[in-house]
């Protein structure tokens, strides 16, 4: 299994669970996307079902050497003590559903309706909790409401104040942080070993701290996107052709993962100039964070229309630029 890098206090902290034996019943992973929480959440169900069911693990953190027949179960995905929700494929193309249907949900009584085969213990990961339709994030509630004995829910979630409070009330919240330099570098290295140095580095500075948005950004030519993004901020759009360029290119079918960069970067880019600015200025760049963060965060769950939303966005950043000196 790929290695965990960083996020030591959230291993420690569910190690100490594991050895004490008081693991909290559900777990919510919390945090920007692509850090890391998925696959915590991967290693620590693993670590769980083979120590509960030996040989016994001695190996440091989360690790579960890959010759221990339970590892080799998750690794087939096979396990029948764990179930994975997700969203599923739609069509042949791979595109996924928008949600995870209170069907899948449903189909958790699979699990806790039998018993446990190789320990008492039984788990989910959903992944990420934010994907739920209403109806399936009431139906997970009454799991975490009444868990079954000896199960563990972890949770993984983007954005987890648009979670229902009762779903956030019966959890543990664990808040996960961006990596630092050199954890990020590490793991973009495991990931893609046949980057070379200059290219591991400036994915690092794009990723932010998320090696899993660094990986996708790969080959977008982002710096062109955050030359955009420059001179709207610098330069504003008088005329609306810088807005309407950059809505024109991100629109086009072909332009859809360099389109879901722009969604991912534009907030960003005006949270570092909110940080600038001080008084009435930076009142204003937070409003337009805010909105930007919502426009961007719904846009892909809303199938808002591409063209629109960068339009939009590109407005937002254009305000940000200085008010022309007529005096």
């Amino acid at each position: 299994m790929t290695p965990l890098y960083g996020h030591t206090e959230a291993v420690s902290a569910f190690r100490k669970g594991l050895a004490t034996g008081r693991l909290h019943h559900a777990w919510l992973l919390t945090g920007p996307e692509g850090i890391g929480k998925a696959l915590f959440a991967e290693k620590a169900v693993l670590r769980l079902l083979a120590e509960k069911a030996g040989p016994p693990v001695d190996a440091p953190g989360l690790d579960v050497p890959d010759s221990h027949p339970i590892a080799r179960l998750v690794e087939a995905g096979s396990h029948p003590d764990l179930m994975r929700l997700e969203r599923l494929p739609k069509d042949n193309a791979g595109e996924l559903a928008r949600s995870i249907t209170v069907d899948q949900v449903r189909g958790l009584q699979r699990l806790f309706g039998t018993t446990a085969s190789f320990s008492p213990w039984r788990a989910v990961i959903v992944d990420s909790i934010d994907d739920l339709e209403r109806p399936a994030a009431n139906a997970l509630l009454k799991n975490l409401e009444e868990p079954p004995a000896n199960s563990i829910f972890f949770l993984v979630s983007h954005a987890p104040e648009r979670l229902l409070p009762t779903i956030r009330s019966r959890c543990r919240q664990m808040r996960f942080s961006p990596l630092e330099k050199d954890a990020m570098t590490s793991a973009l290295r495991t990931v893609l070993p046949d980057a070379d140095d200059i290219e591991i580095d400036a994915l690092a500075a794009v990723g932010e701290g998320s090696p899993g948005r660094a990986v996708a950004f790969r080959g977008l030519d982002i710096d062109a996107l955050d030359t955009a993004m420059i001179a709207l901020a610098t330069e504003g759009d008088p005329v609306n052709a810088r807005r309407v360029a950059l809505a024109a290119s991100l629109s086009l079918k072909s332009a859809q993962p360099r389109y879901e960069a722009f969604l991912s970067r534009a907030p960003s880019f005006i949270a570092r100039v909110a940080k600038e600015r001080r008084g009435p200025a930076l009142a204003q760049a937070l409003g337009l964070w805010e909105r930007a963060a919502d426009l961007a965060g719904s846009a892909q769950r809303l199938s808002l229309d591409p063209q629109s939303v960068v339009f939009e966005l590109a407005g937002m950043l254009a305000t940000l630029a200085p008010k022309p000196d007529h005096g």
